[in-house]
């Protein structure tokens, strides 16, 4: 069930640009989902189900809960991912 969703795209207030809920599931930096996708895709279907079926209340709760990192957080996070890219090729 949850591959029919995998492939809907929306737009990403984060990224600026279109992604998929599947990315949104797994958030790469995180490696769990983006502490948005809560707010993001309720509008499109019941994801707080599909969530709760696939990670478990305490995982959604956990997500519903979360605090957005800081700004300043957020670009020493986004420097590092790229330093590591650059380094890697």
């Amino acid at each position: 069930m949850t591959d029919q969703f995998d492939k809907m795209n929306r737009r990403c207030p984060r990224l600026g640009g279109p992604v998929s809920f599947d990315y949104c599931r797994h958030h790469a930096a995180a490696k769990e989902p983006c502490w948005k996708i809560l707010d993001c895709w309720w509008e499109t279907f019941d994801v707080v189900s599909l969530l709760t079926r696939d990670l478990g209340e305490e995982a959604v709760n956990r997500i519903a809960n979360t605090q957005p990192p800081s700004k300043t957080a957020s670009l020493v996070t986004l420097i590092q991912q790229a330093q590591k890219r650059c380094a890697e090729e």
